[in-house]
């Protein structure tokens, strides 16, 4: 029934540390053998998961793919060539982070091979340590990324007030529609207005000649909404949020530590 499975990462199909669990391996490195395409659906940078894909037998292979900053790039893992890319225009990119200084958050600007953070927070490396990104911190004016592929800028802290007010004022003051999202319980994330994990799982299942009806999405955040909302097996793992189980045709009974595998096995390879 399915051809593809796409995934979220972050407290879907890796654990708290970011780890990988034997059964989420298996179960996918299963499905790929007979065929289906699994395609990790990520926030993050593609860059920052190349050790995953080695794990999953999917580093470096041609006619394989990754859906990375929210939509933002789709890239084929052979040589790591992107095949669709949606960036935010420069001056929506500066208006977004001028609002953002407003607040007492961290400030990740995403390029399309590199990420600077303003105003970086202690726990907030932590974290993105556990997930192998890499970071620089952000010296200078905004200026600096004029001449750059800005995929998204995105705030973080701890407090969901700060987030929600966050996307209030970027909602409000900048004048060009973005998309806003949030993500793994810190993060509220801005791409490019029509950008989503959604739009971009449809557009690489047409380009691959899948269907929405051929494609089952796992997902636990809100960020992941538009992505279950339009594939034809929607699947919220347990410790999804209240939003994404009541999209969700099924929920699992286990969280990130397995929720995957059950999924696959269950409703992908029966």
């Amino acid at each position: 029934m399915y051809r593809m499975i796409t995934s979220d990462l972050d407290e879907t199909l890796l654990r708290a540390d970011g780890s990988i669990s034997t059964a989420n391996i298996a179960a996918i490195k299963r499905a790929t053998q007979m065929g289906i395409k699994f395609v990790p659906n990520t926030g993050r940078s593609f860059l920052s998961i190349q050790p995953l894909l080695r794990r999953l037998d999917l580093w470096n292979q041609p006619n394989q793919y990754v859906i990375s900053y929210n939509g933002g790039a789709t890239v084929e893992n052979w040589d790591n060539h992107v095949l669709m890319s949606h960036e935010l225009p420069y001056e929506v990119a500066a208006a977004v982070f001028k609002v953002l200084q407003q607040f007492d958050v961290a400030i990740h600007v995403y390029t399309l091979r590199g990420l600077a953070i303003y105003h970086p927070k202690v726990d907030d490396l932590a974290y993105l340590k556990t997930r192998g990104v890499s970071a620089t911190t952000m010296r200078g004016d905004f200026s600096q990324f004029r001449l750059g592929r800005i995929m998204k800028v995105i705030a973080m802290s701890p407090n969901g007030e700060v987030r929600q007010a966050a996307r209030v004022a970027v909602k409000q003051q900048v004048t060009q529609p973005v998309t806003c999202t949030f993500s793994s319980g810190r993060y509220m994330e801005v791409n490019p207005v029509g950008v989503d994990k959604g739009q971009a799982t449809i557009a690489l299942g047409q380009r691959l000649g899948i269907s929405p009806a051929e494609i089952m999405g796992i997902g636990d955040s809100a960020n992941d909404l538009a992505m279950l909302k339009q594939v034809g097996g929607a699947i919220a793992v347990r410790n999804a949020s209240t939003a994404v189980k009541a999209v969700a045709t099924h929920v699992t009974l286990a969280d990130f530590e397995s929720g995957v595998s059950e999924a696959i096995n269950r409703w992908a390879l029966n």
